[in-house]
Order: structure tokens, then C-alpha cells, then sequence
């Protein structure tokens, strides 16, 4: 994988291979860490990187570390100056994927608060292909935690090892990843990603109380669907035995965009193609995402 010139790592900019934290941190033993994956988008035709809803990105990274009750909350706008700088030292002109990681670095037990460090990486991003060719899962044997165990609305490093367990556990199998349920049995989302299915011209996806991250991706796509689309959303628990009545399906997410189903426990989605709303859908966010068109201006910043 191309990977970057510099990281941001508290305070200041270091080479790649420099850039480290004590193996004895918390962050490191315990995965007392949040962070954030957000992407930037190379528009070339005006030469510009776009940086896809990056004050909400923010916002939920101060919510995750005021949850995980560290002693310091670092400000969301100094996060987005450092990142925006980072950026630009590593004079990146592609497509990137972007992760500001705040960490507790201090040594102890894992009710240690601090000290807070931060990372940024900011590398090319990439593509694991399913955003055109679609991708296969499974109903995941392993299921989401309930929120009084682990809370999967707040991004903690630590709450990624379920998602972890379901990935490799579904690519023994011979899918490409997984759909977990929740603890009461009804659909989540992937291991890093919402689910969306479309039944009856309806897109329907489960709620943010059905042990899901409250994704801006999602938020993004339910907005899009209804906006521009005009298809009508419903936001409502899941039962797994409707997974074989979907005509479309797809995933959304920082890293997988908008990635289509086309088949679920060896059954095809629909005609086992991605469908129709999936691919206007697809033109809709990534022409906006990428400033080609003029709409949503506030969910982009620009960093040249």
C-alpha cells in the first residue's frame, strides 16, 4: 500500500516509520482509543481536495472522547487545522483515506484517563473493489454487543475486535464479509459498515437504537435518498428472515462508500447484480462528495 511522507503525532509532524506509542500506553493494552475515518476526494478537473463532512466527523470524535471520560478533550478545529496541514506537507493529490486517532498514552490499568495523545494518518486511498462489483456475506454468527456491554455508537478502538471476529470468520467461509445481528436477534450492520436494504421501492434500514454506529455516512445516504432520489426511507428493526425478500442491498460507510449486496448466505440479492436505486444513488453521493456538482457545499472542505 502507498503510503504517506508524514504522520501528525502530538504536535508535530514526523516521518512515517517514526511515528510510535509505548507499547505499555493504554491505548495500547486496552484499545482506550477513538477515532475517525473520514475520506478526502481529488476533484481534478479544478485541481482541489475535497474533505467529505469533516466537522461532523469532528464532532463525533469530541462525543467519543468525552464518553471514554479522557482527562483532556482536544478541539475539533485545531484536529481539522492539523489535518488539513498534514495534508498538504505530504502534498497528496488523490482520493485519500484520513484517521485521527486520540489515544490515552499514559501507563496503568484500564480505568487510566490520560495523559491524551493524537495521531493523524492521512495515506491514498484504497479500493477494495466492491463499489462496482459488489461484495457477498453471511449473517455473522458473532452478534453486536448491547449497548449496556459495549456501545457501537461510540468509534473506540477497542469495540473493533467484534467487527474483527465476524470479518475473518466470514472470509473462512468464502463470503467477503458479514451482517451481525444484534443482542435481541434482529439485523445491525457489518463489521465497519450500515446495512441498507430496498423492499417494495422502500430503502430500509435499521435504527440507531439497534446497537449501530451512528454513522455520517448513513446520515449522508438517508438524506440522498429521499432528496434526490425521492425513495422513501424507513428507519425500523430488521428481522433476518427478511434478508431473502430484498431486491437491493447495500452497505455504506467511510471506507466502503456505497458498496452493493449481491448475495446474502449464498442467495442472490435481486438478480445477484447491484441494482438500480444502489447505482443512482452511488452518482448522486460521489458526484457530490467530490464537488462536481455545486449541491451540499457544507459537507465539503476544501484543503489546496
Amino acid at each position: 500500500m502507498a503510503r504517506a511522507k508524514y504522520v501528525f503525532l502530538n504536535g508535530e509532524l514526523v516521518p512515517f516509520d517514526e511515528a510510535k506509542v509505548h507499547v505499555s500506553s493504554a491505548a495500547f493494552k486496552f484499545g482506550t482509543a477513538v477515532f475517525e475515518g473520514l475520506r478526502g476526494y481529488w476533484n481534478e478537473k479544478e485541481e482541489q481536495m475535497y474533505l467529505f463532512r469533516l466537522d461532523d466527523h469532528l464532532a463525533r470524535l469530541e462525543f467519543s472522547q468525552r464518553f471514554m471520560r479522557f482527562e483532556e478533550i482536544l478541539d475539533p478545529a485545531w484536529i481539522g487545522e492539523k489535518t488539513i496541514e498534514l495534508i498538504r506537507a505530504n502534498e497528496l493529490r488523490e482520493t485519500i483515506h484520513i484517521m485521527p486517532t486520540v489515544f490515552v498514552s499514559g501507563f496503568g490499568g484500564p480505568g487510566v484517563c490520560g495523559p491524551i495523545g493524537i495521531s493523524i494518518v492521512a495515506n491514498p486511498g484504497v479500493s477494495h473493489g466492491f463499489v462496482e462489483k459488489g461484495c457477498t456475506a453471511h449473517v455473522s454468527a458473532w452478534r453486536r454487543p448491547a449497548d449496556a456491554a459495549m456501545p457501537m455508537r461510540v468509534k473506540c478502538n477497542a469495540n473493533y475486535q467484534n467487527g474483527r471476529l465476524a470479518t475473518v470468520q466470514a472470509k473462512a467461509d468464502g463470503y467477503d464479509t458479514a451482517i451481525l445481528l444484534n443482542d435481541r436477534g434482529k439485523v445491525a450492520e457489518g463489521p465497519g459498515m450500515c446495512f441498507f436494504m430496498v423492499r417494495d421501492g422502500k430503502a430500509v434500514t435499521p435504527t440507531t437504537t439497534s446497537g449501530i454506529l451512528e454513522s455520517i455516512t448513513r446520515a449522508t445516504v438517508l438524506e440522498l435518498l429521499a432528496d434526490r432520489l425521492g425513495v422513501k426511507v424507513e428507519e425500523r428493526e430488521i428481522d433476518r428472515s427478511e434478508l431473502p425478500a430484498a431486491q437491493e442491498a447495500f452497505f455504506c460507510g467511510t471506507a466502503w462508500e456505497v458498496s452493493p449486496l449481491v448475495a446474502i448466505d449464498r442467495m442472490p440479492v435481486g438478480d445477484g447484480t447491484p441494482g438500480e436505486v444502489t447505482r443512482r444513488l452511488q452518482r448522486e453521493f460521489f458526484a457530490i462528495a467530490k464537488g462536481e456538482v455545486a449541491d451540499y457545499p457544507h459537507w465539503r472542505t476544501a484543503v489546496y
